[in-house]
């Protein structure tokens, strides 16, 4: 737990290496809508990120779990994002060494605005709610993963905010919105792509 711009703010810090590569937050999906640090996405992400030498930061936005505060339509969770990730930072004694930005559905959105604050090493974005949220464009590295079966985020969508940045994307295919059966794979992937 630490302070965050609403109350106290949830924040969970996973990491493995003894020296670290780096710090990548994960922005978990849409708070009404279910969505904690304990998603089945946003763990596998920390982990995948833990693996690769980084420092995992998951944390819960206003009003989930211990989380103080009220949803605020992204402009507050941007916030939340930032605290969790200044936290993390002095606690690693990391505050020098690359941020990484990771987000799943709404986390997605958020960590895009984000992105605008910080200017991360690179970004992860997985099912990536860009229709329902006005997902800004993103670096020409960012790793996008979508479903191909995702009936929450139809594929269509991403691949229209996707088009005019030349923006490749990773589609699973029989993949739904939750990567359920799929999580092992999606870790793998982030894994071979990352350099």
């Amino acid at each position: 737990m630490t302070s965050g711009p609403a109350g106290a703010l949830e924040v969970v810090i996973n990491r493995n290496a003894d020296s670290l590569r780096g710090v990548a937050l994960v922005a978990h999906p849409h708070p009404q809508q279910g969505g904690t640090l304990d998603n089945k996405v946003a763990q596998t992400l920390a982990k995948t990120f833990v693996a690769l030498g980084y420092a995992g930061v998951r944390f819960n936005f206003r009003g989930v779990g211990k989380s103080e505060g009220s949803f605020d339509d992204g402009r507050g969770e941007t916030d939340d994002a930032l605290a969790a990730l200044a936290y993390g930072q002095r606690e690693l004694d990391a505050v020098s060494l690359p941020v990484v930005l990771a987000g799943f559905s709404f986390g997605s959105y958020v960590q895009s605005l984000v992105a605008k604050r910080v200017h991360p090493e690179r970004m992860v974005l997985v099912g990536p709610a860009v229709m329902r949220f006005p997902v800004s464009d993103v670096a020409p590295d960012t790793i996008v993963i979508h479903g191909e079966e995702d009936d929450v985020v139809p594929m269509p969508d991403v691949m229209a905010w996707a088009r005019p940045q030349q923006l490749p994307v990773v589609i699973f295919p029989g993949c739904g919105h939750f990567f359920h059966g799929r999580l092992t794979q999606l870790q793998k992937v982030i894994t071979g792509m990352w350099h």
